[in-house]
């Protein structure tokens, strides 16, 4: 049986984040992938330009149309932009016992572009966060989630994560991608206790669609039955391993994309 998973996001125009990184990211680690757009955005490595929201009845449409007919073992959901989609998304999921939910709670995009409405805040805190097996924010998203400044240290990352897992998710995973030193440190939250999670930073610019593609990869792995910490474990080298050989891609003139299939592309110059 073909493990699949769903991702419910916007679309990135220039295919380095969103939707097109997350169906990229299920592709390389042999998930069936399926899409439900919430938004279109027309952006590229510099920016985003313009949002068109997708009608949250046409959201649910989507959802009813792919798990009518495919079914999922995991979820990953992303850019929801207004505070609608987020009920007609929290709606899908229990309509269909949704399982493995991981959300990624995308407020801006790499450019600095805001990509959620401020009002919405609340309503992704109150409606969709309590459905999730793991919400994934990176340390400006969990200051806005939980009110607090953005974390810089340990404990305080830490001390963020109970306050959201205290919100109702059964886990998150705190990301430290915008800390400050050699080591990129995330921690992993749950009921039982914090994992922490190393990596070396790597020097680059191509940093587009990184929080897309580290959350993609965990509903990936879960979607093939890894459990939680072991999903984790292999997004993060999956992602790591993506942002090392990232620059051979020369992808645009700004924030480029990450190399998702790094794997299969290795012996280009």
């Amino acid at each position: 049986m073909t493990a699949k998973a769903l991702t419910i996001a916007g679309s990135d125009s220039g295919g380095g984040a969103g939707i097109q990184a997350d169906l990229k990211t299920f592709s390389a680690l042999g998930v069936y992938g399926a899409s439900v757009i919430t938004a279109l955005t027309a952006q590229n490595t510099m920016g985003v330009t313009a949002v068109l929201d997708v009608p949250a009845d046409f959201v649910g449409a989507e959802i009813d149309a792919v798990y009518s007919d495919i079914g999922f073992e995991a979820v990953k959901i992303g850019m929801l932009s207004q505070a609608p989609v987020i009920r007609a998304v929290r709606d899908g999921l229990d309509r269909w016992a949704a399982k493995n939910v991981v959300l990624d709670p995308v407020m801006v995009a790499t450019s600095g572009d805001v990509l959620l409405a401020p009002e919405a805040i609340s309503t992704l805190r109150e409606v969709l966060v309590p459905r999730a097996d793991l919400v994934t924010p990176n340390l400006p998203e969990a200051a806005k989630l939980t009110g607090l400044a953005p974390a810089t240290g340990r404990a305080e990352m830490a001390a963020q994560g109970r306050a959201i897992l205290a919100m109702g998710p059964k886990a998150v995973l705190i990301k430290g991608g915008h800390g400050d030193g050699g080591v990129a440190e995330d921690v992993l939250v749950t009921a039982v206790g914090e994992q922490w999670f190393s990596v070396p930073r790597h020097p680059t610019r191509n940093t587009h669609g990184t929080g897309c593609t580290l959350s993609s990869a965990i509903a990936a792995g879960l979607a093939l039955g890894l459990d939680l910490v072991q999903s984790v474990r292999a997004a993060k080298a999956y992602l790591t391993a993506a942002i090392r050989t990232s620059d051979r891609l020369g992808v645009g003139h700004g924030h480029g994309p990450v190399d998702h299939f790094h794997a299969w592309w290795s012996a280009r110059g």
